[in-house]
């Protein structure tokens, strides 16, 4: 292996196994050391302290491991078993119920820059990093092995998180095929768009939450925007909702909803759906004037905001926390007397503090009384990695509006 070493002191962080090394913290590289290779990196005196991938950008290095070892069948092979036997020991894998749970998060899992869901017998694999691109042909081959008869199938999908890079070989199945994707979620079934769909064709992060959100949509008037597959709405037409409005701007998005609630609730009137943009279909707006596709006659009592993220770098922050501002003020405005406000941020920039501050503005703003139900996240097969905070992308609240 080529190696890299720190400047005086940069190791630091990697001491405490944070898995990153910046590109600032690089005193000098081995010649001819490409985007993707395995390097091992030293510290300024010699030393040896971590082997990862090597790129290009302010993320130079991303630490497979700490220990002075080959990247090979045996090192994958363990790193993957391990993500498995977790999401066993928590009861999420080998599920009758439910078949569809993200079996590696990246450096969760210690495997920073890769991702892989699991949709019944197909697994979605996506790569966030050149180095998994290379291996993402190993990486299958040792999948296949942890997962013996559990995945028959393995689709990689990583166009759109590799835009910089040729689109040969970005999507398409390494292993299998199947037109089968129809999966199950605590015994609901939805289809899965993984060819064209957004991630890695569901946001399986939100399982927890929609489950959650079932406990309050008894006899309940719901506007889930942003809806994309229509998650949250079948769980509150299981729930026991009077009516559910779906909303997102996608038209495939809207399709994908309307095909799920078919799938569950066949024929159920308490259903529609719209393709809007969000702030349009909030401020009564939708149709030219025409309020009967946004308005209920009593109003909505549950609304759901789980909007894409606002800012995907540090340097869209302070746009998108007036974004989610505005958007949850909106909502204020909208909702009926003591609804039920569930809202999200999945902006990874955007912490629990600065979400928490955009959302008592927008109360403040809408003169609304709110109290605080529920501090929700990332469910357990979406780990934290301890030394890398980081991790923790996904924030919501539950709110109590007079």
């Amino acid at each position: 292996m080529k190696e890299i070493w720190l400047k005086r002191g940069k190791e630091e962080s990697l001491r405490r196994f944070h898995p990153w090394v910046f590109s600032g913290a690089i005193q000098r590289m081995d010649d001819g050391i490409e985007e993707g290779e395995v390097v091992r990196v030293m510290t300024f005196s010699g030393d040896f302290i971590a082997v990862g991938h090597y790129q290009q950008g302010s993320i130079a290095v991303r630490v497979l491991t700490f220990s002075d070892v080959q990247i090979d069948d045996e090192f994958w092979y363990s790193r993957l078993l391990s993500a498995l036997q977790m999401r066993q020991a928590i009861g999420i894998a080998d599920n009758t119920q439910n078949n569809t749970y993200r079996l590696v998060h990246g450096e969760g899992d210690n495997l920073p820059g890769l991702i892989i869901d699991v949709y019944g017998q197909t697994a979605v694999m996506q790569a966030h990093s050149i180095g998994m691109h290379l291996c993402r042909k190993q990486i299958a081959r040792v999948l296949a092995l942890v997962m013996e008869s559990r995945i028959l199938h393995i689709y990689y999908k990583s166009e759109t998180t590799l835009p910089f890079m040729t689109a040969d070989d970005m999507n398409g199945f390494l292993l299998g095929g199947s037109n089968d994707n129809i999966a199950l979620e605590n015994g609901l079934k939805f289809r899965v768009d993984w060819l064209k769909g957004q991630k890695t064709g569901f946001f399986v992060d939100q399982r927890e939450n929609r489950s959650l959100l079932e406990q309050y949509a008894r006899g309940k008037r719901v506007l889930n925007m942003f809806c994309y597959t229509g998650g949250f709405s079948f769980y509150a037409m299981r729930g026991g909702a009077e009516l559910v409005h779906s909303v997102d701007s996608s038209a495939k998005a809207i399709e994908l909803t309307k095909q799920n609630v078919e799938l569950n609730f066949p024929g159920d009137s308490r259903h529609e759906a719209f393709c809007e943009d969000a702030f349009k279909f909030l401020e009564g707006s939708v149709g030219g004037g025409n309020t009967s596709a946004n308005e209920t006659e009593k109003g909505y009592n549950l609304i759901i905001l789980d909007p894409p993220a606002f800012a995907k770098h540090r340097g869209a922050l302070h746009n998108a926390l007036k974004g989610y501002t505005r958007l949850n003020q909106k909502a204020f405005e909208k909702i009926e007397k003591g609804g039920v406000l569930f809202t999200f941020s999945c902006s990874q920039v955007v912490t629990k503090d600065h979400f928490r501050n955009a959302v008592f503005t927008a109360a403040a703003l809408a003169k609304r009384k709110v109290r605080i139900l529920h501090q929700l996240h990332q469910p357990a097969d979406h780990p934290i990695n301890i030394y890398h905070p980081e991790g923790e992308y996904l924030k919501g609240l539950v709110l109590y509006v007079e």
